[in-house]
């Protein structure tokens, strides 16, 4: 039986359910409970990983403004970064420095690799793990029992991503025969591309590969020109920011007149690309996981981020916030600061009032996936980004084909 909590939809009841301590079960108000949260905050990633543990940042401080954790006197969250500078290793050192330092929860880590040692980590502490951002399905596939993802696995992502860009043809009466898939190398793009190649190859549709390394892609120009030379229907991609600029870019100099369809892209659904990219974005769509546009209490969070941090707050930047709040659920449930309590509590928690546009509230099944986890559409339109698919979360209407 899943234990069943709402989060208010008003920015300050929003926290007032959550709250923190810190100390064993019963622990004083004048105690703190510290979570760890492991970012890239330097290196090539280091801008999302700043804003990443800002979002978090921003959930300790709205959970204690409200008063903290009701069951245990008030106590006070404290939240605890460890910067992962983008390797797996470094990444590891660091979750462990904070469990040994006193976390009873862990955040993170935007990368699939690093997030792959972390969950290694938590697993062996026993502490809990809550996934902000990390896509591949191997992190969840070891068995372990510490660990929970709130966002789509790599699975769920490139298949529904399949799904819905076939569903997007058939809706504009177009046939869709050839895909070129660009990606880029390591966990996080191999592990979307296999599962886009699967369905799209049950479907009868023919997909054409294209890599690229992470380091030193600073030229997308050769890449693009490949996933062009197979006259494709769309030009899928999967990666980073940097690069997927890069090639957004590439295919307007090379005069491509081909659509271009994201998934688990960490460019296109982003507030800032469209300014980035200019013309070159224009119509691009974006299957992802994405803050819910359409909810008042997302609306106010982001709104408040962007007036302390100076940038516009993006989904990773959210699912960190979410993830603070899960955990914070978790300790307020079960009472205890424990961190096998606590993991015991996140198992069994139903989080109401999800800040992504999820189908349904935040449960966790037996393999620590979030059972209602979804890909929503996204289209850059007018230099903004609207939600266009499915109809439930539309704040714009399918633009079909664009070039």
């Amino acid at each position: 039986m899943q234990k069943k909590l709402s989060l208010a939809s008003a920015a300050v009841a929003s926290c007032v359910v959550l709250a923190a301590c810190s100390g064993g079960g019963g622990g004083g108000g004048d105690e703190e409970i510290v979570i760890g949260a492991v970012h890239p905050l330097t290196g090539a990633l280091a801008g999302e990983g700043a804003l990443m543990s800002a979002g978090a940042k921003l959930a300790v401080e709205d959970i204690n403004e409200a008063g903290g954790i009701e069951c245990l006197d008030g106590a006070q969250l404290s939240l605890s970064t460890g910067d992962s500078q983008g390797t797996a290793a470094t990444g590891q050192t660091e979750a462990q420095r904070l469990v040994d330092s006193g976390a009873v929860a862990l955040i993170g880590t935007y990368q699939s690799d690093v997030t792959q040692n972390v969950a290694s980590v938590a697993e062996r502490a026993g502490v809990p793990l809550v996934i902000d951002v990390a896509v591949d399905d191997a992190i969840l596939e070891q068995g372990y029992q510490n660990s929970f993802r709130i966002q789509p696995n790599a699975s769920s992502m490139g298949e529904d991503g399949a799904t819905a860009l076939e569903g997007i043809f058939e809706e504009a009466g177009e046939e869709l025969s050839t895909v070129s898939y660009i990606h880029i190398e390591g966990a996080f793009g191999e592990s979307v591309f296999s599962a886009f190649e699967e369905k799209a190859a049950a479907d009868g549709i023919d997909v054409n590969e294209v890599t690229y390394a992470a380091a030193n892609f600073s030229d997308a120009t050769q890449v693009v020109s490949r996933a062009l030379s197979s006259d494709p229907d769309i030009v899928v991609v999967t990666g980073y920011y940097p690069d997927s600029l890069l090639i957004a870019s590439a295919l307007q100099q090379l005069g491509s007149e081909v659509d271009v369809y994201g998934i688990a892209n960490g460019a296109f659904d982003n507030t800032s690309f469209p300014g980035d990219a200019g013309t070159a974005g224009d119509g691009i769509l974006s299957a992802n996981y994405h803050y819910n546009m359409q909810n008042e209490r997302v609306e106010d969070i982001r709104s408040r981020f962007e007036e302390e941090a100076g940038e516009p707050m993006e989904t990773a930047a959210v699912l960190s916030y979410q993830a603070v709040e899960v955990i914070a659920e978790a300790l307020q449930e079960s009472c205890d600061t424990d961190p096998g309590a606590v993991r015991d509590a996140i198992a069994d928690i139903e989080v109401d009032d999800p800040l992504l546009a999820f189908d349904g509230p935040i449960t966790f099944g037996e393999n620590g996936e979030n059972e209602n986890a979804t890909v929503i559409v996204t289209q850059i339109a007018d230099g903004q980004i609207q939600q266009v698919f499915p109809e439930e979360f539309k704040t714009a209407d399918l633009t079909f084909p664009t070039r």
